[in-house]
């Protein structure tokens, strides 16, 4: 009996060793952020608010991903706190199209989209039909499309805007050229390997990791329209953490000036902040 009774409190004791490492890690989890994030720039602007978030009393931890769909779905699974990727339209599209309820909760940054030419260094030399390449999702194909129209290379229908959405299907003249549109983050290596006199509409944050530069592009979206408001980047989140602390602390880090300063030096106008 003495016996047993002994195993039987080695073991209880175990088991509350236990149970205090248990709620232990989960304490240290909920001081730890994990932010899932495109390579660039959303990562490279994450990484500069770690040692602010430090002094607080978090950890940030950033996922890298290489899609647009993965880390809303790691979001809503709640392997994320949130994420840093994508505009508010795409997020609605989102939602719409997996039955999620994710959130925009603050504008960060904008990236004009911008046109880049293989062969071509003016749209004025654009060959009668030449293939143009663009984003095939809802939300972003609709931002190419209103983008080749502000060029006078296609024309849509008169109500064509953010927020109506339009696609390939509703182009009312396409100047003779070949649009053909694919996967976002396939463009930039399409256009590489294309022939030349090809242009192609890309994305801010996939031209940079492809080595292009703003300055290079034949055109970009006009600062003066709705495009910077519209498509702003965002850190989504689900909606019960609308008030979570650690979520505040993270907006709160990057709605800086040190943040600021930090986009303006590192991107030469391809990311602008938006705070």
């Amino acid at each position: 009996m003495k016996k047993f009774l002994s195993v039987f409190l080695a073991a209880a004791a175990a088991l509350s060793i236990l149970s205090l490492a248990g709620c232990t890690e989960k304490n240290d989890d909920d001081k730890t952020i994990i932010v899932g994030a495109s390579a660039t720039p959303h990562a490279e602007i994450l990484e500069q608010v770690k040692d602010d978030l430090a002094e607080k009393g978090y950890t940030l931890e950033i996922r890298i991903f290489d899609d647009y769909v993965l880390p809303n779905k790691a979001l809503a699974d709640g392997e994320l706190d949130a994420n840093y990727f994508q505009h508010t339209p795409y997020l609605l599209s989102f939602n719409e199209k997996n039955g999620t309820d994710l959130i925009a909760k603050e504008l960060i940054h904008y990236e004009p989209f911008g046109i880049y030419g293989n062969g071509v260094t003016d749209l004025s030399e654009l060959s009668e039909g030449a293939t143009i390449i663009i984003p095939a999702d809802d939300s972003n194909e609709t931002r190419a499309l209103l983008l080749l129209e502000q060029e006078g290379l296609i024309t849509l229908p008169e109500d064509a805007s953010a927020a109506v959405g339009v696609t390939t299907l509703d182009i009312v003249d396409d100047g003779g050229y070949d649009i053909k549109a694919l996967q976002a983050d396939m463009v930039p290596a399409q256009l590489k390997n294309s022939d030349e006199g090809t242009i192609a509409v890309i994305n801010g944050n996939y031209a940079l990791q492809a080595g292009l530069h703003i300055e290079e592009a034949l055109a970009i979206e006009s600062a003066d329209g709705d495009a910077a408001q519209t498509y702003a980047n965002i850190i989504a989140i689900r909606p019960e953490d609308t008030d979570s602390e650690k979520i505040a602390a993270l907006i709160d880090a990057l709605k800086t000036d040190k943040v600021k300063s930090y986009i303006e030096e590192a991107y030469n106008g391809a990311v602008v902040a938006i705070f």
